[in-house]
């Protein structure tokens, strides 16, 4: 089913269920997408690796979005002080939690066993950020290191369903991915909401 430019953006992160990071750009839109990944902050998460996905490949990716979001959600459900960054976490944690399920029951359904693609860093740069937000002290470092990362590592999200749409072999995969990518674009547009409401 042909996607307009916003059902594929928002079509992006329907699988970005695993380990996330992205830019600097505000724009969370498919112009913004090219660059996204290119960051030096250590509070995000994994670039998106190139070249052609088959669907173990996306299967797997996803899955390490939706451990990472969910992990670090936990996290700031129990470090925060800020009781809007403590909700966004506990968000996140049931959210990525569901999307993972979603994910393993289709992969378990069409027979695919998730593999990740080559050179797949997001597991190892999902780890640097878990380290850095537990080492960062409860207060509003933590609170403002946790939401800058989730602003960032949500459009990087975004920009691995953007791939993993394109990439996408299975229909059932487009159509979950799809379908999840209202959800992603809303925890983008609240992480956004909740930086803007601490400047």
């Amino acid at each position: 089913m042909p996607l307009d430019n916003r059902g594929l953006r928002l079509t992006l992160f329907a699988f970005a269920v695993l380990v996330i990071a992205c830019g600097k750009k505000d724009d969370a839109g498919m112009d913004g997408m090219a660059g996204a990944s290119q960051t030096n902050d250590t509070t995000t998460i994994g670039t998106v690796a190139a070249g052609a996905w088959n669907d173990a490949n996306i299967f797997a990716v996803l899955d390490e979005v939706n451990v990472s979001d969910s992990a670090h959600g936990a996290l700031a459900a129990t470090k925060a002080t800020s009781s809007a960054i403590r909700d966004y976490g506990r968000l996140m944690m049931r959210d990525h939690h569901g999307l993972r399920i979603q994910g393993e029951v289709l992969a378990k359904r069409l027979k695919i066993t998730p593999t990740p693609p080559p050179n797949d860093n997001l597991p190892a740069d999902a780890q640097k950020a878990s380290d850095l937000l537990n080492a960062t002290a409860k207060g509003k470092d933590f609170d403002k290191a946790y939401i800058d990362h989730e602003v960032e590592n949500h459009k990087t999200v975004l920009e691995i369903a953007t791939k993993a749409m394109s990439d996408a072999q299975s229909t059932e995969l487009k159509n979950m991915i799809q379908k999840a990518a209202p959800t992603l674009q809303s925890h983008l547009d609240r992480a956004q909401s909740i930086q803007r409401s601490m400047q």
